[in-house]
């Protein structure tokens, strides 16, 4: 009956919505119970979540209590939206009009902080997961500037993300800091402003970066960033020199389909359709010069050779003590899905799975 009607719809589709929750509440589905319109790109779920946060924030500051909110929209992930108050107000189409919504939404955020007066015991950091997915252009993506490449590649367009720090009375507005960091830090820098230590059973990838928010010093001026894709370390930073030791941009195969990661920015030698190694003799750009990644060092030159010389010791160091983790991403299964989700009963917005039948994933980007 109600449970049969629901799966015949769904048969039409290869896989189900994802659903929706409040902490461990079911509150629906995305498109069904959360409208994103993929002809005008009308959505207001930016302003739920939203008004979400602010509620939360205003809950806990009555209780006196100390919070950690992660608020972290889709708006400018395809499909691309924002609210009918925002919709065609930006010069830069529908992205534009996310992140113009983005931003007027983070500034209420900040309001309400200096409204409950607890904006000088509060740290807020803003950030994103990676560069803007240019391949989902023009109408969908965002811009890298002069980075190579975005999303889904080790290029810099797909690894540099803007991080900005608020934190009133403790972090000096308008003071710029060349302290290269990546997100995984945050985990260690949000455990120690807390007054955590952090677990001493495991070794942690992030580092604490409250001398560098909060004195503007680098003492982590000589830390490697690595580049991973998949298993497979592709490159290595180190100061302002980059060593690739694989180039791939995407698949021929997906290249063919018109799926472009680097369009209008095909380097030769560089931006390779095949896995290309370059293990023997990397290459080597000096990002401060070329932040495009454009004009690889020459290999008889003493600057390459210098900076190869360092960067082959860190590599080295990092294999020796890496501990491998177990692949979670190996296998996929359609069954596994959501297709009955936690509290979907009480909604009756449960869905039949089908019958299990794993097999090994193809990612071919």
């Amino acid at each position: 009956s109600i449970w049969c009607s629901i799966f015949s719809n769904i048969q039409k589709r290869s896989k189900p919505n994802i659903p929706v929750y409040n902490n461990s509440e079911m509150l629906g589905r995305f498109y069904e119970d959360f409208k994103i319109d993929r002809n005008t790109g009308e959505s207001n779920l930016t302003q739920i979540y939203l008004m979400e946060g602010l509620d939360f924030i205003l809950r806990q500051t009555k209780a006196q209590q100390p919070f950690f909110l992660y608020w972290a929209v889709d708006a400018t992930h395809a499909p691309v939206y924002a609210s009918k108050r925002f919709l065609g107000k930006s010069q830069r189409g529908r992205y534009g009009d996310a992140v113009m919504e983005l931003d007027y939404s983070i500034g209420q955020i900040l309001k309400w902080l200096r409204t409950l007066g607890i904006d000088n015991n509060t740290f807020v950091f803003f950030t994103s997961d990676n560069g803007a997915a240019v391949m989902s252009g023009p109408n969908e993506s965002g811009s890298n500037g002069p980075f190579l490449c975005g999303k889904e590649t080790t290029f810099e367009g797909g690894m540099r993300e803007p991080a900005i720090a608020w934190w009133p009375g403790h972090i000096k507005e308008g003071s710029v800091n060349f302290q290269l960091a990546n997100v995984m830090d945050l985990f260690t820098t949000s455990l120690v402003l807390a007054g955590i230590n952090p677990p001493d059973d495991r070794i942690l990838d992030g580092l604490d970066l409250t001398p560098v928010l909060l004195n503007s010093s680098q003492p982590l001026k000589n830390r490697p960033i690595f580049y991973y894709r998949g298993n497979e370390l592709m490159a290595v930073r180190l100061g302002q020199y980059k060593a690739h030791y694989w180039t791939w941009s995407n698949s021929w195969e997906e290249f063919k389909k018109g799926i472009n990661f680097c369009p209008g920015e095909e380097v030769p030698n560089v931006t390779t359709h095949e896995q290309k190694e370059h293990t023997l003799q990397p290459l080597i750009f000096h990002l401060g010069r070329d932040p495009g990644e454009k004009f690889p060092l020459s290999v008889l030159s003493k600057e390459y050779q210098d900076a190869l010389s360092r960067i082959s010791a860190v590599v080295q160091q990092h294999k020796d003590t890496l501990v491998p983790g177990i692949p979670q991403l190996n296998m996929c299964d359609i069954a596994v899905m959501n297709w009955a989700p936690a509290g979907c009963e009480k909604l009756g917005k449960c869905l039949k799975p089908p019958e299990s039948n794993p097999w090994k994933c193809d990612w071919p980007h």
